[in-house]
């Protein structure tokens, strides 16, 4: 872990910046103490933390960032009338809770029909009465810096996103009914066949560089990326996501400043309460059947990053044309 931890400023009730089209007497969100390297995340299980916030028809996206780790790095990095980015932003979870914590969410979608859900979500939080503003485009974030406005530039105080997993780790199950049939697993594929979901771990690596390098103009000095990654088994081999995100964000000019956790399970009276899909347990049990002892993962790794302060303009967009994002 980094010697020289960041240090975000805790959530106040700080002015809106001038120019802000969000309500600078909109309330603060409860104020936090230092910030832990375990964020205390999985209490509530995500179906219900979703329950009227987000369309039922945007829950089949297959990699859906928990609302509540959402919500816990934007209260931690960002004040209200914030700008906070999502370069992968499926549904649009962090750009829905930014919403809702008074912050404006922009994010870029390479699907159609996720942006389209993503849209969706953002007409509800406004129904639902959320302060902030929200905005999803379509496009390739690896050409990140040409696909969103001009006046962006600078601007965003949190880059907050997650790269794709393995299959393991998504989908949802559906039983057919009482004797009839297998269960079966559904919603844990991408649509489109070029998404870097379906790409080898290099191009992933390459291609997540690539996004990384091109926040990094859109950043305001100082700012933060927070990204949330877990392994997962690729044939019986562990796939080191979290190890893959680390490198990309060195080497597309970030600074490391933090390693935490976003625990995905739930703790009552000092015990793990597991959230696991069916597939992840039966794919744990059949490997410790057959010899191999693996562990159920209840935890996802948080890595934070910052701009350096001293990056500006013409040398930041630089990186991003080195990375490949032309």
């Amino acid at each position: 872990m980094p010697d020289t931890p960041a240090s975000p400023r805790p959530p106040s009730a700080d002015t809106v910046p001038p120019g802000s089209t969000i309500d600078a007497n909109v309330a603060a969100p409860p104020a936090a103490t230092a910030p832990g390297s375990v964020w205390l995340t999985g209490q509530t299980a995500s179906r219900d933390l979703r329950g009227g916030r987000y369309t039922p028809e945007s829950m089949a996206h297959p990699g859906k960032m928990l609302p509540t780790i959402a919500r816990y790095a934007i209260r931690t990095y960002t004040q209200p009338g914030d700008t906070v980015l999502d370069p992968m932003a499926g549904i649009g979870t962090t750009l829905i809770e930014a919403m809702h914590l008074a912050r404006t969410g922009i994010g870029v979608e390479y699907e159609p029909q996720w942006a389209t859900h993503a849209a969706d979500n953002i007409r509800l939080a406004h129904r639902r009465g959320a302060p902030g503003r929200g905005e999803i485009y379509i496009g390739d974030a690896r050409t990140l810096p040409h696909l969103v406005p001009a006046n962006l530039r600078e601007r965003v105080a949190l880059v907050l996103t997650s790269p794709p997993y393995g299959p393991s780790t998504h989908g949802h199950v559906r039983t057919p009914g009482a004797r009839r049939g297998k269960v079966r697993k559904v919603n844990h594929r991408y649509g489109a066949a070029d998404n870097l979901a379906y790409r080898s771990h290099a191009e992933l690596a390459d291609g997540f560089t690539q996004i990384l390098a091109g926040c990094i103009p859109l950043m305001r000095p100082g700012g933060h990326v927070v990204v949330t990654a877990r392994p997962y088994r690729r044939h019986g081999e562990l796939v080191d996501i979290p190890g893959t995100v680390e490198a990309a964000g060195l080497t597309a000019g970030l600074d490391l400043v933090e390693e935490c956790v976003a625990l995905i399970c739930g703790v009552r009276d000092g015990v793990i309460v597991p959230r696991a899909s069916f597939f992840q347990q039966k794919n744990v049990r059949e490997a410790i059947a057959a010899g191999d002892p693996q562990w159920l993962g209840q935890h996802e790794d948080v890595l934070v990053f910052r701009r350096p302060l001293g990056a500006h303009g013409a040398a930041v967009m630089s990186v991003f044309d080195r990375a490949g994002g032309r």
